[in-house]
């Protein structure tokens, strides 16, 4: 699917929506990136530096999520930083990546992300919960690349 038609079919407006609800539940900062395909690189190490360059090792805990998305190539990666890999454990996200996997297939976009932040939501909560001075330290938007 073209990056535009997958576009056109997601519900922006929820998935913003979706991260603000997450980030009420704990001090992490949940991301969303999309872009067509992955160029020059594997899709962790792209996602990774994204990540860098979306400014999410910026957080003061270092608790950032970032689920890239390959619109086009209909892959995905959930990238977490240091502050979070530093505490879970192995397989942390797997029930996340499961869920959106299966949402994906379905053509299910929106409800797949939707649900993918809650469940990161839910799970940062456990680690990082929300304190009562918290602030947003990262934007909520989708961050779109058009190449």
């Amino acid at each position: 699917m073209k990056q535009k038609e997958f576009l056109e079919h997601l519900d922006q407006s929820r998935v913003v929506a979706a991260i603000h609800d997450a980030e009420t539940l704990t001090s992490g900062e949940i991301r969303i990136h999309v872009q067509p395909k992955v160029r020059g690189g594997d899709l962790r190490f792209v996602a990774e530096r994204t990540f860098e360059r979306l400014g999410m090792t910026k957080t003061a805990l270092r608790n950032g999520v970032l689920l890239f998305i390959a619109s086009e190539e209909n892959r995905f990666y959930i990238a977490g930083d240091k502050g979070i890999d530093e505490k879970v454990p192995p397989g942390f996200w797997d029930d996340v990546a499961a869920q959106l996997t299966k949402r994906f297939q379905a053509g299910e976009f929106t409800e797949g992300i939707v649900d993918a932040v809650r469940m990161a939501g839910e799970h940062l909560a456990t680690f990082f919960p929300r304190a009562s001075d918290d602030v947003n330290e990262l934007p909520d938007d989708i961050d779109v690349e058009d190449e």
